[in-house]
């Protein structure tokens, strides 16, 4: 059975996953803790849709373009190491896929521009990432972007960690702004307009101006003000009814209204406590080499009180026991606990039930991903399959998209 007929046969677009990762680097332990085996669960239980985000790398890497196109091939290989499966998921490139572009140049036509502005990431990487210029339209549409990324495939659900919710939440924000917009149920507006016409002056534009703090400027909680509002008016029910649905949606929805999937926190840190991260040089690659691995562990800083293999430790202060929380049974943590607490065991000794379960979940991954190495054309196949399927689902959404929008 093909992809697609295992997007509609088994699961459809009604549970939709959307996930993607920008080509910036090798992928390292870290990214599969914290995101691949998540992906390879999901893959069993919805039609996942996965994508190489190359544009929204080049917000940040517009001065390098060619680092992006060269680790996309890795990168996918990398996915597909860790059990991604491209008959169970669908993989695609972003930039191939153009109506990502369009859906973007579209919903910000619309978008206010203080949502931008608001977004907590950006302020956060304008100054954490003082090396790079990132005063740019681009940086600043990224969270639009992102939108459209998950709204031109209906996506039921984006699997996240909860440093990203924000970004889902206005997501969610912009459907519902774009189905207010062009969504319109003729037959409510037309009761709403009547309802609110028996409302007093005063009444009218305090509830104009909530629905306008609601749905221009996102502050949602001015909806539960309008519903108090129109609630303590002296209308009939029906005639509150239309202006409660009004308020909530009453119209047509053309852009689905995603859900933020948490994703369980990675347990794994990088190899001296901090976040992994390649730039920090202390992770350790999905399909690093043996010997390698071997030496970066037996490096890993241990506990300071540790001087001298006689000296008694404490594991919580040690980089290695968070690896041991990770990868090692019960029994073998408490052997950690007890030869470190008594100077029993050295560090050395410590250390070596990591190197072999890392070693262990490696060893698969490896395996799987020789075959695309060995013929690099079964990426591009897998990716051409995956852009054609992409392309055909958000062709479907652009053709309502425009149709509203009066651009036939």
């Amino acid at each position: 059975m093909t992809s697609t007929e295992t997007d509609h046969a088994s699961h459809g677009s009604d549970e939709r996953v959307l996930s993607g990762m920008r080509p910036t680097g090798a992928l390292h332990l870290g990214h599969y803790h914290g995101a691949l085996k998540n992906w390879v669960r999901l893959q069993d239980e919805h039609a996942c849709y996965f994508f190489v985000a190359d544009w929204h790398a080049l917000t940040t890497h517009y001065e390098s373009p060619e680092v992006v196109a060269a680790n996309t091939h890795d990168m996918v290989i990398d996915w597909l190491a860790a059990g991604v499966d491209p008959d169970r998921a669908t993989l695609f490139v972003q930039s191939r896929v153009l109506e990502h572009a369009e859906l973007f140049l579209l919903l910000a036509m619309g978008t206010p521009l203080a949502w931008l502005e608001r977004v907590p990431t950006y302020k956060d990487q304008i100054t954490n990432l003082k090396d790079k210029d990132l005063l740019t339209y681009g940086f600043l549409g990224y969270p639009l972007l992102q939108a459209a990324d998950i709204l031109i495939y209906q996506a039921r659900y984006v699997p996240v960690g909860a440093d990203q919710v924000p970004h889902i939440e206005m997501s969610r924000e912009i459907a519902r702004r774009f189905n207010a917009l062009y969504g319109k149920d003729p037959q409510i507006e037309a009761q709403a307009k009547a309802a609110a016409a028996k409302l007093t002056e005063t009444q009218r534009q305090q509830l104009l101006a909530l629905r306008r703090e609601a749905d221009q400027d996102g502050l949602v909680e001015k909806r539960d003000e309008a519903r108090a509002l129109i609630a303590a008016s002296k209308l009939a029910r029906v005639e509150k009814d239309a202006l409660r649905a009004q308020i909530d949606g009453g119209r047509r929805t053309i852009l689905r209204e995603p859900e933020a999937l948490l994703t369980p926190e990675s347990k794994l840190p990088g190899l001296d406590g901090r976040k992994m991260s390649k730039s920090y040089g202390n992770a350790i690659a999905i399909r690093e080499d043996r010997a390698s691995v071997e030496q970066k562990v037996k490096r890993m800083p241990t506990d300071p009180a540790r001087v001298k293999r006689t000296d008694p430790g404490n594991p919580e202060r040690c980089p290695v026991w968070q690896f041991h929380l990770a990868y090692s049974d019960e029994a073998t943590r408490a052997w950690v606990q007890k030869g470190c607490t008594t100077a029993g065991i050295g560090c050395l000794e410590c250390k070596q039930p990591v190197i072999d379960a890392i070693l262990r979940e490696q060893q698969p991954m490896l395996e799987r991903a020789q075959p695309y190495l060995d013929q690099p054309g079964l990426v591009r196949d897998i990716l051409d399959a995956g852009c054609d399927k992409a392309g055909a689902a958000a062709r479907e959404t652009m053709r309502t998209v425009r149709e509203v929008m009066g651009l036939r």
